[in-house]
Order: C-alpha cells, then structure tokens, then sequence
C-alpha cells in the first residue's frame, strides 16, 4: 500500500537541500537517509533519502543526485510517497492510522448516524476528521478524546459526542423505517490518526 508521506517544499541554500512538509508521525522510519521513495508527478522519482535535518523547526532533506538549487527547485510541491505493509500497526495500542479510520461510520452514543470518515486532516494543533454527511454536506470533527469517545474497528464505527454547535440538526438523518443511521459507509479504511480517544492521533504509517 502506497502513503504519502510529505510534500516537498521550498529549496534551501545552494546545495540541493529542500523543505519538507511532514506527513507522517514516523519521519525517522519513512522520510530517514537511504528510504527510497515514489513520488507524485511520477516523472519527479524515484527519489533516495540522501541526507536530513532539522533547521529553525523545519525538516530539510537531500535527495540523491539532486546538488543544486535549481534541482531542488525543480521538486517543489512534489509528493513523496512511502510503500507501506497495509498489516502494520502503531506500537500504541490507543493510536490509529489514516487507513484506519478513512470510511468509518460516525455514530453517536444512541447509534444514530452523522456521516463517514472521507478525509483527515493533521493540523499542528490537532488532527480533524472530515465527515460527508448522508446530505452530501461536510462536517469537521476534532479527533480528540472529549468528542471521539470511541473507535471500534472491528464494527468499523467512530463514536462521537458532539458539543453544541458543532453538527447543527440537519446532520442528524435517521432511517425512514428501522431508525438507523442512512447513509452508512462501506469500511475498509487505512489510516493513522492520533489525538483521539486514549490516545494521540498518528500519521500515515509511512
């Protein structure tokens, strides 16, 4: 299973190093001197992990055969994309990846069903779901303990107890007949999320 892992940035200075943005919360593992990486544009790779290090907070990479500025500009905004065995799971049992949680069903305590998991997104904060409602409209939710009280993978559900104000009650849609939630998802998600609850939320496992 291929996972992006980070997006290239800017250059920096004159000798082919260049910015990353980190996607992953193993960048040690995945983004380490030696890992061989795919890329997105395709044409950009495959791209070796020559040197790397942190500087004024940023982590700044050097790719093999890559020497100057001109080539290190030339990579910016490409994607970097790690492979990663679908099978591997965070050593903390409280934290999730990506892949695990895209397409969950939202839930709340009662059952009643607000929507799936279709994106996550890792702010420096905190980690959001992105839920598309049974309407076709989005809700954000905070992967945090006080609000995602609970992730069953084996059901392939993400319990929820909202505050008031984050889903008004148009994202309430209850089934015509049984009373169960329209709109459930089909569930085969992968992914790392850290923050939720018992624990932080995890990056893709790349």
């Amino acid at each position: 299973m291929q996972l992006v892992v980070a997006r290239v940035g800017r250059a920096h200075g004159i000798k082919g190093e260049v910015t990353v943005e980190v996607r992953t919360d193993e960048p040690e593992l995945r983004l380490g001197p030696g890992a061989v990486l795919a890329t997105e544009p395709a044409s950009a790779g495959p791209l070796t992990i020559e040197t790397g290090r942190v500087h004024s907070g940023r982590l700044l990479l050097r790719f093999a055969g890559v020497s100057d500025r001109t080539g290190a500009e030339a990579l910016r905004n490409t994607l970097l994309i790690a492979e990663v065995d679908p099978q591997d799971m965070p050593e903390d049992p409280d934290e999730y990846y990506d892949h695990q949680l895209m397409d969950l069903d939202v839930v709340l305590a009662d059952g009643t069903g607000i929507g799936r998991i279709t994106e996550i997104t890792h702010l420096p904060s905190q980690d959001l779901f992105i839920v598309e409602r049974p309407d076709g409209t989005e809700v954000m939710i905070p992967f945090v303990e006080e609000i995602v009280t609970e992730i069953d993978l084996e059901e392939q559900k993400a319990v929820i107890d909202p505050p008031p104000g984050l889903i008004d009650n148009n994202a309430v849609v209850a089934g015509a007949t049984d009373g169960e939630a329209e709109g459930s998802a089909d569930s085969d998600g992968d992914g790392a999320v850290a923050g939720g609850p018992g624990g932080a939320a995890k990056g893709d496992p790349s």
